[in-house]
């Protein structure tokens, strides 16, 4: 059975075909295909010069922090520094070096970074990367409770409003938290007990998208997938479930207030150290 994306596919390449159909006056002779031209350059129907044509005209809304040695992150972490090693006043060329962890902004966990044996960063699939963007939105709830979770019932009325959760879906949680960015006090939100207090995943909606739904990846604006009273217990349990099934995460994402619950694409992408644990990502969505 075709999920919804794959028919929406289908539907955006039947529409890119169907614009020239052949009338082959003589059954023995050979239509050539349609050519179109896009800025001067002739293109068959149907490929994927059709399908950048389409894509060309879309809004691309970033949807990663910009980072730097103030960047907010896990409280086991120390700071990024930055030294220039070159500039070009004195050298002809500009080089900085950079010393942070994996874990650092708008970044990548692959399963590698609680699981010994599966998949590390370089182990990804470039498939797994363009990918449905499915936004469940919770902002509200999360204004008037910093500790929600979200629920199973979130996701029915998402289903409800837009259909099943296509597979290989990138299922994002919206709390507008990233709008307290760069203030490491403000995302982490702790009481005078020093307990944090942000909003989380819970097992069950994890369970339903991976094993039911069959997504690719998710993401939260978060450091944590599982909030900030768990993060103070070192509780990770959600993480380590999510990255168990030997898919990725992406945390901290930003703006997902600019995307809509569906319709969307999503591009990630990140640089392939061999063996890694993690590393900084541009997060990219493509608007209907």
């Amino acid at each position: 059975m075709l999920t919804r994306a794959r028919l929406c596919m289908v539907a955006a390449l039947t529409c890119a075909c169907g614009a020239g159909a052949a009338r082959a006056e003589d059954p023995h002779q050979e239509t050539p295909p349609t050519a179109t031209a896009h800025r001067g350059v002739a293109h068959r129907s149907g490929d994927l010069m059709g399908v950048y044509a389409t894509l060309e005209g879309k809004r691309f809304v970033d949807l990663t922090h910009a980072f730097g040695p103030d960047t907010p992150h896990w409280k086991g972490f120390g700071e990024m520094k930055v030294r220039t090693l070159y500039t070009i006043p004195k050298d002809g060329f500009h080089v900085d070096e950079f010393c942070h962890v994996g874990q650092w902004g708008t970044h990548v966990d692959p399963p590698a970074h609680f699981h010994d044996g599966l998949k590390t960063v370089d182990q990804i699939d470039p498939k797994d990367m363009l990918m449905p963007l499915v936004v469940l939105d919770v902002h509200e709830k999360v204004a008037n409770n910093p500790d929600y979770q979200l629920s199973l019932e979130d996701v029915a009325a998402w289903e409800q409003r837009h259909g099943p959760i296509p597979e290989h879906a990138f299922v994002a949680m919206r709390t507008d938290w990233s709008k307290r960015w760069p203030d490491d006090a403000k995302m982490q939100n702790r009481d005078a007990q020093g307990v944090a207090h942000y909003p989380a995943w819970s097992m069950p909606v994890l369970k339903l998208l991976y094993e039911q739904r069959h997504i690719a990846a998710s993401g939260h604006e978060t450091t944590d997938t599982d909030g900030g009273i768990g993060a103070t217990k070192d509780d990770y349990s959600m993480e380590s479930y999510v990255l168990g099934t030997n898919h990725y995460q992406i945390e901290m994402l930003a703006d997902l207030d600019k995307v809509p619950e569906y319709g969307a694409l999503v591009m990630v992408s990140f640089p392939k150290p061999s063996g890694g644990s993690g590393f900084p990502a541009r997060v990219i969505a493509i608007l209907p």
